[in-house]
């Protein structure tokens, strides 16, 4: 990367692209990006003082040094329009095409992301978003890695804070991507910049040791590297060698383990480069002939490349003058791959077209695992630990017994190799072969296992598997497997139910199911489809009345029908005995407070009453906030998981619709609404709720879930 000059200049990006880009029509495109780019930006200037559009310059020079593709070189140049200066994505459509319109939408939306929230499920839901962005076209994430390495190289002129959060940020989601699509030559210089701000101290100690011990590196290395050209060379193998700086973070990582800086022995490092892959394991052979290795440091990463698709030799041996030398040995084309990652497939051709997403999905299985993750219906949550699982968890490779490589976090089982393979074959396991010898099913996988699975057409998955696999997509799968049994079970209770209502009300099936009936009852449940009615039926989340009650709408008022989607089971008898616990005191009356109506997860005092026991009220009650004496120290009783009352008042801007919203997203959330009180005002729509729920937590999240609906301003606890 070109970090000597950061005033890129378009004439020397024009230059470097037309090393490798010869088509005319494709340079002017990229001529036309820097001329829109230039005037777009041409008033605003950056936190350093320089103008804008030295920063896309940069980035698409960046870019050029892994030979993007004029589409990619062209983004970079346009990717800050649309953020910084209102550029539409169809305005850039127009001039430059739907496929860098996309480029740059996709890096502008990743741009808006704040990753430095403090609201975890914000976080959890952006850092899915760059996730899932990353698999639908690999060259958004190339210019954001980019144009953040610019960023970084720059973040001097930022204030202590700002360089920390944003060094923290690179480090913790864009490095790992970075590593993961083997974009070594970027990962190298985040890692090091990253450093370089989060930890100043410690960076520049690093530094100056390096700068200590150079000399003497540097003629070590020269000595070795002088001996291995005579001895290649006599043994008539074509090459080149290079001496391979050690980057200052991996010094760090290794420092941090508890290592001295003379313990390093990778510090003195060469890098060869030949023609084949027969050269390179002839070349290992000749040094090991004549320098003796160290065994557990030599690495095959060409017969067993590294899920971003890694290939070279690794070996550590004893050298001249009886050092330690770090040896690594690839062909030009690994060597390639190794810096640039996926990306370094723009440089070749196959059938006029690059083959730069085809061997992003024939190479990085993980980005395979993010496709079929982000198509499932996960959260936020789970979604992104999966991801970070197997992003960034000590990774084990082990074998199918064709000898296909399947990667795998530390402490995977066979269950979870199966249900990698394919999900038919985790769902139709029955046993497993480990080197030879059966294993169970939660025998904890290790680095080269050789592993077969054995199955059986009429084996299906057993509950008991969520406790023996360790990825998360495993658990997914057999999850899915089992809501998906559910469902088909309560499809067919939920459509027993409903016939029978039916036949209860004598209503008539055939006009009860005529498409508009069934088109008004769904819309009105705000449901997809008549399977899912039958399935919200079966799992007790729709009342069967309540759906007839839509049925026969305009035979009733609209708070009649209201009312009537009430749960049957509105007087539920609230018997609070042994809910609350009573210090030093077995058999005493209690009461919870109807001023302020307590529910599990309140923070509650009690209060001794003239004759009436005790009265539990919530700690913020007005009603006892003058009050001293009389009261006495209560607590939930952990065990007891039942209902409580309390009151809510929501405050709506129009009434139209907004009490069936309501009763929708109490079906959804196993709470019971007891009555509806509507409040005239003269301003806007209040309505007193009356519901049963849980707990706190499961009571805050329907508040939540109310002030989402768009007409519903606020909702708010009573306090009577």
């Amino acid at each position: 990367m070109r970090k000597d000059k950061p005033n890129i200049t378009f004439e020397e990006l024009y230059d470097k692209i037309s090393t490798y880009i010869f088509n005319e029509d494709d340079k002017n495109v990229i001529k036309h990006a820097y001329e829109y780019a230039k005037e777009k930006h041409a008033f605003q200037k950056r936190h350093t003082g320089e103008d804008y559009i030295t920063h896309p310059l940069n980035v698409a020079y960046i870019l050029s040094d892994i030979n993007a593709d004029y589409q990619t070189i062209s983004a970079a140049l346009l990717h800050d329009t649309m953020k910084e200066c209102g550029v539409t994505k169809n305005e850039l459509e127009d001039e430059f095409g739907l496929e860098i319109a996309n480029l740059v939408d996709g890096v502008t939306k990743i741009n808006r992301l704040n990753f430095n929230s403090s609201d975890n499920e914000a976080m959890l839901a952006n850092q899915r978003k760059i996730i899932v962005g990353i698999t639908e076209d690999v060259r958004v994430i190339t210019i954001k890695l980019a144009d953040r390495l610019h960023n970084m190289r720059t973040l001097w002129v930022l204030s202590e804070e700002k360089q920390k959060e944003n060094a923290v940020e690179t480090l913790e989601i864009l490095v790992p991507i970075a590593h993961r699509l083997g974009m070594n030559k970027i990962k190298s210089e985040l890692e090091d910049l990253s450093l370089r701000y989060s930890k100043p101290d410690v960076y520049f100690s690093i530094v100056e040791k390096l700068n200590q011990t150079k000399v003497e590196r540097n003629n070590n290395v020269e000595l070795m590297k002088d001996a291995l050209v005579k001895l290649l060379n006599s043994h008539g193998i074509k090459h080149k060698i290079k001496g391979r700086a050690k980057s200052i973070y991996s010094i760090y990582k290794k420092l941090d383990t508890g290592r001295r800086f003379s313990d390093i022995y990778d510090l003195n490092a060469l890098r060869i480069f030949v023609d084949t892959e027969q050269d390179c394991y002839q070349t290992i052979g000749i040094i090991h002939s004549k320098y003796r290795p160290i065994p557990k440091r030599f690495k095959d990463y060409i017969a067993m490349p590294k899920a971003n698709g890694y290939q070279s030799l690794h070996t550590t041996v004893f050298g001249e003058n009886g050092e330690l030398y770090e040896i690594q040995i690839r062909t030009y084309e690994m060597d390639d791959l190794a810096e640039h990652g996926v990306a370094s497939h723009w440089a070749y051709k196959e059938k006029g077209k690059a083959i730069l997403q085809s061997a992003m999905e024939e190479k990085l299985q993980f980005f395979r695992s993010i496709m079929e993750l982000s198509k499932e219906e996960l959260n936020d949550e789970i979604f992104v630990n999966s991801v970070k699982e197997t992003m960034l968890k000590k990774i084990i490779y082990v074998f199918t017994p064709k000898g296909d490589v399947v990667e795998l976090p530390l402490g995977s089982t066979p269950l979870d190799f199966a249900y990698k393979v394919h999900t038919k074959i985790g769902e139709s396991t029955v046993g497993a072969i480990v080197n030879g010898n059966i294993e169970p099913l939660d025998y904890k996988l290790q680095d080269n296992d050789i592993v077969k699975i054995n199955t059986s057409k009429t084996a299906t998955p057993s509950r008991e598997w969520l406790n023996m696999v360790y990825t998360t997509q495993a658990k997914n799968k057999i999850k899915a497997h089992f809501n998906k049994m559910d469902k088909e079970e309560n499809v067919k209770k939920g459509e027993e139910i409903l016939n029978k209502e039916l036949r209860r009300k004598k209503i008539s099936a055939s006009d009860f199911f005529k498409d508009e009936n069934i088109s008004k009852i769904l819309d009105e449940l705000n449901i997809g489809n008549i399977t899912e009615l039958y399935i919200g039926i079966g799992s007790n989340k729709i009342s069967p009345l309540s759906v007839i009650n839509i049925y026969q709408a305009d035979e009733l008022t609209e708070e009649e029908l209201i009312l009537s989607k009430l749960n049957s089971n509105t007087n539920i008898d609230i018997n609070i005995k042994n809910d609350i616990i009573v210090e030093g005191i077995d058999q005493v009356k209690v009461n919870i407070a109807a001023c302020c109506k307590p529910v599990k997860g309140d923070n509650i005092v009690g209060y001794i009453t003239k004759g009436n026991g005790i009265s539990v009220h919530r700690s913020t009650c007005p009603n006892i906030s003058d009050i001293d004496e009389r009261l006495i120290s209560v607590r939930w009783n952990d065990n007891i998981d039942k209902k409580y009352s309390t009151n809510i008042l929501v405050r709506a801007s129009d009434n139209k619709n907004v009490l069936i919203d309501i009763i929708a997203k109490t079906a959804t959330q196993d709470i019971t609404v007891q009555s509806i009180n509507t409040i005239n005002t003269s301003d806007d729509y209040m309505f007193d709720i009356s519901i049963l729920v849980q707990n706190k937590e499961k009571l805050e999240k329907f508040i939540r879930d109310l002030e989402m609906i768009s007409s519903i301003i606020k909702v708010e606890r009573i306090i009577k």
